[in-house]
């Protein structure tokens, strides 16, 4: 399929590349230090995706927070990504609050699947983020 445009179609001002949309862009980065913040990460920015998920899944001690940080950067960059089709494919427009939504739905969603003893409500879970990477 032919795209037209190769800027980034969250922020329409840089070319997009896999850094940009998944990292630098400036539509994305606040959501990443947002969430950040939930475990206590502070850190640079890596250029590219492998490296930074290279370096976040390894900044999270072991355990139930260490899996869960890892399944929330693939349950982001996940939704970034769907977000991203959808723009492309079907004229949606970004909604920073959308994507967080549906970023954390989709983390709840894996953690109650993978997480024998997960059985914390979504409406509690998701308004208490910073608790729910606490173990």
């Amino acid at each position: 399929m032919e795209i037209n445009d190769s800027r980034c179609p969250f922020c329409r001002s840089i070319e997009e590349n896999a850094a940009h949309l998944f990292l630098h862009c400036s539509k994305i980065l606040p959501i990443w230090w947002e969430s950040m913040s939930w475990v206590n990460i502070l850190s640079a920015f890596l250029q590219n995706p492998r490296q930074h998920f290279s370096q976040h899944v390894t900044a999270v001690a072991d355990g139930i927070r260490a899996n869960r940080w890892r399944c929330w950067w693939l349950a982001f960059t996940w939704s970034i990504w769907l977000l991203r089709n959808k723009i492309i494919f079907s004229n949606d427009t970004f909604n920073g609050n959308k994507l967080m939504e549906d970023a954390i739905f989709l983390l709840w969603t894996w953690l109650r699947n993978f997480e024998k003893d997960f059985v914390i409500h979504y409406n509690h879970w998701s308004s208490n983020l910073r608790d729910a990477f606490v173990y």
